[in-house]
């Protein structure tokens, strides 16, 4: 419910909000009730604390047509209430998030470079086994 909930306020505030101070928003995260009658929702600003309180003034005057296009993607008995929570640390948490991925990423490959076939190399292997035998005479007839 909650990645519905997010899709559906990503393309509405994309797409269809014309509000001009809401703009460079990132949603981080949304957090529903169990009883689906609230939904926190955890967004990122790009921007100074200027631009980032005139775009959550700006989420919160735009809270009533986003609840409406949550209402018309899932079609449930309730819509929760949103209610927009600034982070503002996020960029920060974005670049560790994402500098752990790359550092991942980096020991798989040392891995794989240690002289062990990946399975990509396992599978080219047995594909060349197998050669096909070319007939270099035409058929006659």
């Amino acid at each position: 419910m909650n990645r519905a909930i997010l899709e559906a306020l990503s393309s509405a505030i994309l797409f269809e909000l014309r509000d001009p101070r809401v703009k460079n928003v990132t949603i981080l995260n949304v957090e529903t009730t169990d009883d689906l009658k609230a939904s926190k929702v955890r967004v990122g600003v790009r921007g100074d604390a200027k631009i980032q309180s005139l775009t959550l003034h700006g989420l919160e005057s735009s809270r009533g047509f986003l609840q409406s296009k949550i209402a018309e993607r899932l079609e449930t008995r309730y819509t929760p209430i949103l209610k927009f929570v600034l982070e503002p640390n996020w960029l920060d948490h974005l670049t560790a998030t994402s500098q752990g991925f790359l550092e991942a990423a980096a020991t798989a490959i040392e891995i794989d470079g240690d002289g062990t076939e990946s399975a990509d190399d396992e599978m080219d292997a047995d594909n060349n086994e197998e050669e096909l035998e070319v007939d270099d005479d035409p058929p006659t007839g």
